[in-house]
């Protein structure tokens, strides 16, 4: 639900820009509060395959939302959140008027159905082209806005559902790495805990499947140790999904405490559905409060134009500069629009060419590795190899993407800052666009056999040549076509065609797999690329929309405060004492207005 104080205050704002007359702050304020009216907090929970996401999900709720089976991976993100009803929804995913714009199409679909269209059983490498599922459920943890994302296995992030599990960090509240107790974590595993940290302010990390592990209190602690090297600040909570189902089935208080469900829950409620309600009481003082200090200024400018006469005119020169200050923040040619317009530029370009330079070295040392050893033998283990290397590569650069966006964010911020004080906004990427996908590495088809028979035709063809070539001329010397010199000629012959074959046959799989290297790397450049120039053009939106607004608020204001002062010089002195008392009864009521919202954010700074 949405907090009812920032609600109330918000709805008082916009009263007092109606009464004030100030159509330009209500927008900003209705803006507000259609923010404040989407309660929902996302909580990704991400890991590698078959890990126990899904039935993680399922006990969250202690319901069979997402599809569980041994021979059942899940292919399409599923979104579990609060509802009247249990429904599902598939909603697919068509290009909008921008490029980088994505309109959804919803279609309701029978619950029973949701494996046909979310996992790889029924919907293999997401055939079907499905943004995502969304499941409605009534349950009360979900009624604080809590909405749970049970993503696809992101294969150490270089699979086909990596780069849209990097992509949608930034738009999540939180992130939950899931691990089962089989193994400590892998180095895959800790890299996307690094790239998690740097783009999500809340990360916890789960251990799953304790019921079936006994030594998993001896992981749990590797698990610390691995967390506590790598500087990763984020809680670890063991945890049985089937403990926990099996408990809410039969009101077993003593296996729902085995379980160790209760701190997960903890940690939801009160570190990220909470923190997320912090953050949105903050946003909201923020705006409320810069709402009243633009009221305030021109009740202040005709208060200062009355006490004090004689300034009046001088008042109206200061008042009319800033307010061509203001007017030059809306030009084109302003120095924060070009500061954002060639930033955005150069960092399109930085971001691609770091991109192509990791992949280009990952590539490099692919076709090394192809080159030193036969893939046939080595496939497997290479394309895991590959698989995190690209995965480390693209995270990385996603990472600096979005720490390239704040950058700019800054920047621009600061020469705005030069004409007028103004706030940076939040880098806060629409959580309704998740990134396409990356086609998993192909494996070279191995199209020509060489078995046994094969390879005594292939020697047979090679010996006999030879043999021959040999036997014609050693019968010069009165030999006969059969000697032993043809007939051992005729074996080195055999055994060289067919050692010459074998590395033929070595070369044109090295070749295979090389080419198949490329393709996968240019697909990657290819979406990944997209991806990051996408989350920096709406970075730029955002930030251009974000100061023009304020440069147009700021101007109208000021053009609001020289009226005001203008009137005041003009003012008869019979009605300058009332006009004074009124105007401080005005400042007072506002500023009482921006006290309220100052108060609103102090339980944000107690807790930080």
């Amino acid at each position: 639900m949405a907090d009812s104080a920032a609600v109330d205050l918000v709805d008082l704002a916009v009263k007092a820009t109606v009464a004030y007359e100030r159509p330009d702050l209500e927008a900003r304020l209705k803006a507000t509060r259609t923010r404040l009216a989407d309660p929902n907090v996302r909580v990704l929970i991400v890991g590698e395959f078959k890990q126990g996401k899904s039935q993680l999900v399922n006990a969250l709720v202690n319901a069979p939302v997402c599809p569980v089976d041994d021979d059942i991976s899940t292919a399409v993100p599923t979104e579990v959140r609060h509802g009247e009803e249990t429904t599902v929804r598939i909603v697919r995913g068509r290009p909008g008027a921008e490029a980088s714009e994505v309109v959804q199409e919803k279609t309701e679909v029978d619950v029973s159905r949701l494996a046909e269209y979310v996992s790889e059983a029924g919907n293999p490498e997401n055939r079907a082209g499905l943004h995502h599922a969304e499941v409605t459920l009534p349950r009360k943890l979900l009624a604080s806005g809590l909405v749970l994302v049970d993503t696809p296995g992101v294969g150490g992030l270089g699979s086909a559902h990596g780069a849209a599990t990097m992509s949608a960090l930034p738009t999540a509240d939180a992130v939950i790495l899931v691990s089962d107790a089989a193994q400590e974590y892998t180095a895959p595993e800790m890299e996307f805990l690094r790239a998690a940290m740097a783009l999500c302010p809340n990360v916890g990390c789960v251990v799953t499947k304790t019921d079936l592990y006994p030594h998993w209190r001896r992981i749990v602690e590797l698990d610390k140790g691995h967390l506590g090297r790598a500087g990763v600040e984020a809680e670890l909570f063991p945890v049985s999904s089937m403990l926990r189902l099996h408990a809410a089935e039969s009101g077993d208080a003593e296996l729902m405490g085995e379980s160790g469900f209760a701190p997960l829950v903890g940690f939801l409620l009160r570190k990220v559905v909470a923190r997320a309600d912090d953050l949105d009481r903050r946003s909201t003082s923020q705006d409320v409060r810069a709402v009243a200090e633009q009221l305030n200024a021109s009740f202040s400018a005709e208060l200062r134009a009355l006490e004090d006469p004689g300034g009046a005119e001088a008042l109206v020169v200061e008042l009319t500069r800033a307010k061509e200050r203001a007017d030059e923040l809306r030009q084109r040619s302003s120095r924060w629009q070009v500061t954002l317009n060639d930033g955005v530029a150069d960092l399109i370009s930085d971001i691609e060419y770091d991109l192509r330079d990791r992949l280009r070295a990952v590539g490099r040392e692919a076709e090394q590795l192809l080159e030193d050893a036969d893939p046939a033998d080595t496939w497997d283990q290479f394309a895991e190899w590959f698989h995190q290397q690209v995965a480390q590569a693209t995270s990385a650069n996603f990472v600096w993407t979005a720490q390239r966006a704040r950058w700019l964010a800054e920047q621009v911020a600061e020469h705005f800052s030069e004409a007028a004080d103004a706030a940076i906004p939040d880098i806060q990427l629409d959580g309704s666009r998740v990134s396409g996908s990356v086609e998993a590495l192909e494996r070279p088809e191995d199209g020509e056999k060489f078995g046994i028979g094969q390879k005594l035709f292939i020697g047979m063809r090679g010996g006999y040549g030879g043999m021959l070539m040999i036997g014609l001329a050693t019968s010069l010397a009165g030999l006969a076509l059969l000697n032993p010199i043809s007939i051992a000629a005729g074996l080195l012959f055999g055994g060289k065609t067919l050692r010459d074959e074998r590395k033929r046959l070595k070369q044109r799989r090295q070749a295979e797999a090389k080419q198949a290297v490329r393709k996968h790397i240019d697909e990657v450049t290819f979406q990944v690329g997209k991806d990051s120039r996408d989350t920096l053009r709406r970075a730029q939106r955002q930030l251009r929309d974000h100061f023009t607004v304020l440069a147009e608020e700021l101007s109208l204001s000021l053009a609001t405060s020289v009226a005001a002062a203008q009137s005041a010089v003009s003012t008869d002195s019979s009605q300058r004492n009332q006009r004074i008392a009124d105007l401080r009864a005005e400042i007072g009521r506002v500023e009482a207005l921006g006290a309220r919202a100052i108060a609103l954010a102090e339980p944000v700074k107690a807790v930080s």
